[in-house]
């Protein structure tokens, strides 16, 4: 029998190659994924340790610590240097400023000391030296790309009174990783001299000491806090690195998590090719099969047989995949580097290979190979000895629809997602929601794969009353003839696109409501803001604004955080000029528009209202005035709510330097682009404003979306190239089929390009079956997780991006007709004679 199972496997290797490619591209998803968890915790180890390196003790703030608002107090350092077995010691600080670029434009800045023992520094100098007098700056790598500076270069700071500093860049330096270095702003180490003149205040978050030789980090430990007592927490370098990986642990596991979500789709794709590819060959063997029953095979060895098939080829697609997940990490590592990821952007791209991810490659291939293969291997120890005797391409298994049992099956699991889903309907809050929603759509696309054999012929008949010409008939026939076959070659295609149009659907919907709240937010016919959240933007600048030509109305926004007892961790207010609100300033109400309100009113967040027990009339507390709700807002755009641009001065204990933003109204009439031109050279005066408009913001948030689509594009287009392989496995292996069909078709007077044209137009069915059903599924339960997220605070509008879904459904015909490409070659240059009399 190893014979006979040897001399198939040379004799059907072309046959099984497409399929060997799904579940290596499968496998090489997984082990990819794989490697690139590990290269990913690899690299944030290595950011996230630099700062702990070298550091032995460690003093952080506690509850108990006096005055935590201030940080440490900047002497407690003086007082470890000086204790027993230090053999140096230095503070981590940092403060905000503003840098300006060649542009002369500022941008957040975050500016920190250099510290003066060696080995506490956590950054590598990439490029120069580090600052040694007060006059000198290095800045991060990535700030010397952003703001187009390089070493020798005049670096300016502004401080919080708009002073400017000059300092010269004598170098450049590569961060790790923390809560400072993935701020999102620039970065800037001076001299301990040269940061006070930017930032006079010290504030000081951590305390880093190393110890001297032959003293322990537990004795070192043990002194500091002798020395400074109990209302600090102090922890050694050990435990310092372990707390900071902790948190490299968690992120590193989400990103696998994600990635292993969608490698399972690709195998589950691949599975089903695997299953779809051995199901045809079966039905091919029939006779061989029969034969070997004939001459004493019992139905233990035939079921073998198919499974010892599988198996080698399991083993096979194994090592491919995994030599391929290499390459699928390294690619993938590239991605998350240029959305600056963990890894960062200048990070070396890894590729470490554990025991664990090959044990994996070659479980998931080899495993989901077999199991894939355990059906149709059942099916050919049902083939009669008597079966050698005739020629029978189908049985009646293979071109029934569905039996009773399946439809069962189906109907029962429809009602299980159906019951999942209004549960998750039902949810308020938006994870439990999602995730539960989510769920439910999986199970109701599992009940579809089910009933497939059902609902194939019909799209099919349909798809094929729009078809003219003979070889477009006979294709339309050809991809009826077996409801089972076809079903389960649409199927894998089916869930990729299903997965796709759900995500763009969704994002669809984000970006739709995204760009409504816009239009809604922007009454205004601009925003000017301040980039840099330490510089407001001054009442002389309003002013200047205002005398602007065809400026008809400026607005100014203060935001504030007031203590109120009635609202849980204080309210967050937004105050706008009386005249403001309710023209240019607007926001949706439980009781219509929102109305200009008195210094002594307030349009709360229903919300917060609610927790508060508050209504339309009742009275709120902030700081040491009381003012009445008379409106309730329904989104969280504005805080805890909206009162007067007066009402919120008279609430602080200082006058505050400036705005926020400032929200600009044109005269009815104005040349827009006229108006743009007008306001910018008055911007150009400020070096932190900075011109928008609602079409820039939309464009912004829909980039961020578009990124973020794109992304899964990618991820889920593993699985529809694994699927349109399995299409032209199908047609590879029905064109060996349907030889003598397709000789006889020649004989009839059917021309080689019509006998393509055929097999093309078959491949195009399928694919357009699979795509079509898959959008429809993907438009209905995405309308599912849009209803699931939305509440009564935040209503996702449902969208369908009919562009995207159209290019979706184009890409798969193409593909589609790619797919058909060989096996239609193939076909035409079958001889007719030789066809005609294969038995």
């Amino acid at each position: 029998m190893l014979k006979t199972i040897l001399a198939g496997l040379r004799a059907r290797t072309a046959r099984l190659v497409l399929s060997s490619i799904a579940i290596a591209l499968g496998v090489a998803f997984v082990t990819g994924t794989l490697v690139l968890g590990d290269a990913v915790e690899a690299q944030s180890r290595d950011n996230f340790a630099r700062s702990a390196r070298n550091v032995d003790a460690a003093v952080h703030m506690t509850e108990n610590t006096p005055d935590r608002e201030n940080g440490i107090p900047a002497d407690l350092v003086q007082k470890i240097r000086a204790t027993r077995g230090v053999a140096g010691a230095d503070a981590r600080e940092y403060g905000s400023a503003a840098l300006l670029g060649s542009d002369n434009k500022a941008r957040n800045a975050l500016v920190q000391p250099l510290p003066t023992t060696e080995k506490l520094r956590d950054f590598n100098l990439k490029d120069g030296k580090f600052p040694a007098r007060a006059d000198e700056a290095a800045i991060d790598v990535k700030t010397a790309q952003i703001a187009k500076l390089k070493v020798g270069d005049k670096l300016k700071l502004l401080d919080e009174e708009n002073a400017e500093h000059s300092f010269t860049i004598v170098g450049t330096y590569q961060q790790g990783a923390s809560s400072m270095s993935m701020s999102g702003s620039d970065h800037v180490v001076l001299s301990p001299e040269g940061l006070r003149t930017v930032i006079p205040k010290q504030r000081v978050y951590e305390i880093v000491a190393v110890a001297k030789d032959g003293v322990t980090q537990q004795q070192l430990v043990d002194d500091i806090k002798a020395t400074i007592g109990a209302n600090y927490d102090v922890q050694t370098g050990e435990q310092l690195t372990k707390a900071t990986l902790e948190q490299v642990g968690d992120a590193a596991g989400e990103i696998r998590t994600v990635l292993l979500g969608f490698a399972a789709i690709s195998l589950v794709v691949a599975g089903m090719v695997i299953y779809n590819t051995f199901t045809i060959l079966v039905a091919q063997r029939t006779k061989e099969l029969a034969l070997l029953r004939c001459v004493g095979a019992e139905r233990g060895q035939v079921f073998r047989s198919v499974l010892a098939e599988a198996l080698f080829m399991g083993l096979v697609a194994s090592i491919l995949g995994i030599l391929g997940g290499l390459g699928v990490s390294a690619g993938l590592q590239a991605v998350i580097g240029s959305f600056g990821g963990l890894t960062g952007e200048d990070a070396p791209i890894r590729l470490p290979i554990s025991w664990v991810t090959i044990a994996a490659g070659f479980g998931v291939g080899v495993v989901v190979t077999v199991l894939s293969a355990v059906l149709p291997a059942r099916r050919a120890t049902k083939v009669a000895p008597v079966a050698a005797l005739r020629s029978q391409p189908d049985s009646h298994d293979d071109v029934a629809r569905t039996g009773k049992v399946r439809i069962i099956v189906a109907t029962l699991i429809i009602l299980i997602g159906g019951a999942a889903g209004y549960f998750g309907l039902q949810q308020e809050k938006e994870e439990p929601a999602m995730f539960i929603t989510g769920g439910a759509t999986m199970v109701l696309l599992l009940a579809v794969l089910l009933l497939g054999p059902l609902y194939v012929p019909l799209v099919n008949r349909l798809f094929g009353k729009a078809l003219r010409g003979v070889p477009a008939k006979l294709a339309s026939a050809n991809a009826g003839r077996n409801p089972k076959r076809t079903a389960a070659t649409t199927a894998a295609l089916m869930i990729g696109v299903t997965i796709v149009a759900m995500v763009t659907v969704v994002a669809g919907s984000g970006r739709e409501t995204m760009n409504q709240k816009v239009d809604e937010r922007f009454p205004a016919d601009y925003e000017i803001s301040s980039n840099v959240y330490s510089q407001p933007l001054s009442q002389k600048f309003t002013d200047e604004i205002a005398k602007v030509r065809n400026v008809a109305q400026v607005a100014p926004e203060l935001a504030a955080s007031l203590e109120s007892p009635q609202v849980r961790y204080g309210a967050y207010v937004s105050g706008y000029p009386a005249d403001a609100i309710g023209s240019v300033v607007r926001a949706e109400t439980t009781n219509g528009p929102l109305r200009p309100l008195k210094d002594d009113e307030i349009a709360m967040r229903e919300k917060e209202a609610k927790e508060a027990g508050l209504s339309v009339g009742s009275s709120l507390k902030l700081g040491d005035k009381d003012f009445k709700v008379v409106a309730l807002i329904k989104d969280n755009t504005y805080g805890t709510g909206i009162v007067t641009l007066p009402a919120l001065q008279g609430l602080l204990e200082e006058a505050p330097k400036g705005y926020g933003k400032l929200l600009v109204k044109l005269a009815p009439g104005t040349d827009i682009t006229v108006a743009r031109a007008d306001l910018e050279r008055v911007i150009a005066t400020s070096p932190v404003a900075v011109l928008n408009s609602a079409a820039e913001t939309k464009a912004e948030l829909n980039s961020q979306i578009d990124q973020i689509l794109m992304f899964i594009w990618a991820l889920v287009g593993l699985a529809l190239i694994i699927a349109l392989f399995g299409i032209a496995n199908t047609l590879t292996l029905s064109v060996l089929e349907r030889t003598r069909e397709s000789a006889l078709l020649r004989a009839l007077g059917l021309t080689r390009g019509q006998l393509r044209q055929m097999l093309v137009v078959e491949s195009i069915l399928m694919a357009l079956i699979g795509a079509v059903v898959g959008v429809v599924l993907g438009a209905g339960f995405g309308w599912l997780l849009v209803e699931a997220i939305s509440n009564s605070e935040f209503q996702i509008s449902y969208s369908i991006p009919f562009g995207q879904i159209g290019i979706m459904l184009g890409l798969a015909v193409v593909a589609a007709v790619i797919a058909a490409a060989l096996p239609a070659r193939r076909a035409a240059r079958n001889s007719v004679v030789a066809g005609m009399a294969e038995a």
